[in-house]
């Protein structure tokens, strides 16, 4: 059973990867690309490269992040140069094909808009499932063995502004790289919005007098655990228990209907938690 459960884990979280890979290419072939739009990244080398040279972004991304992993395999090791190669691979494969679909919008900021929103989820939902799609963020790693203390997220910021401040000097349109900077801004907070909502949970704290009763059938029939706290109520003065439970979000229902089938007047206050550590919750980074 641990072995299917397994399995069934790992074929989700590839097909997640896939997913958050196959946003990314969207959003630059249809977006970003056509629009001329460099949010920094082996996109925004990709989409010079394209309409300075015509090279199709595929072939860019995947020469760019082959390039990258040969010199990286003995700063770095032959394992994360292998998890790597795969996702650059597809990322290549996807920009290739989405690159023949004509562009949703010509409207340069409506096109930032939506691409940097659509590249940072997916790119966010690479990260959270321990993938990276490779491009500068090899290159920031690099870097990062020669200066051990310089954080990883300074290095990606710095590369990407470089990128930017190169497509001024090509396409010599300073709106652009403007556009550049925002998307950049846009996909950096899409990212952290996906990880910190992810990270969300729902804190529970039930006042009743059936506590025992009711934290055995929670623990029974729900996977989550409850912590009993003996109480004494402020108005009646009566001796009763608060039960403190975690949860995830799609949870709260179902909590709140197992409350109920046996003390009808409990009292239940949910509240969120940024973040829980321990057994049964992921923290998300």
């Amino acid at each position: 059973m641990n072995i299917v459960k397994r399995i069934k884990s790992e074929l989700i979280r590839y097909m997640i990867i896939i997913v958050g890979i196959a946003m990314v290419a969207f959003a630059v072939a249809v977006f970003y690309t056509p629009n001329k739009i460099v949010s920094g990244g082996v996109s925004g080398i990709a989409t010079i490269l394209y309409h300075t040279l015509h090279i199709n972004q595929g072939y860019s991304f995947f020469a760019i992040n082959v390039v990258l992993l040969l010199v990286s395999i003995k700063p770095l090791g032959i394992r994360f140069v292998l998890d790597t190669l795969w996702i650059s691979v597809l990322l290549s494969v996807f920009v290739e094909l989405f690159s023949h679909i004509p562009p949703v919008t010509n409207d340069v900021f409506v096109a930032l808009i939506f691409g940097a929103i659509l590249y940072g989820l997916g790119a966010g939902l690479t990260l959270i499932k321990g993938a990276s799609s490779g491009g500068t963020d090899i290159l920031a790693r690099l870097v990062q063995k020669v200066f051990p203390n310089a954080k990883i997220g300074s290095l990606l910021l710095a590369v990407d502004l470089v990128v930017i401040f190169s497509s001024l000097l090509v396409f010599k349109v300073i709106d652009l790289s403007l556009y550049g900077i925002i998307a950049l801004s846009i996909s950096s907070f899409s990212i952290d919005f996906l990880i910190k909502r992810l990270n969300v949970s729902k804190l529970a704290f039930v006042v009743t007098d059936k506590g025992e009763e009711i934290a055995r059938h929670l623990v029974s029939h729900s996977p989550r655990g409850v912590t009993i706290i003996e109480s004494r109520g402020g108005y009646t003065m009566h001796n009763n228990n608060v039960l403190m439970c975690a949860l995830k979000g799609h949870e709260v229902m179902a909590f709140q209907n197992y409350i109920h089938e046996i003390d009808p007047d409990a009292f239940i206050i949910f509240s969120e938690s940024l973040q829980i550590v321990g057994n049964g919750f992921k923290v998300y980074k």
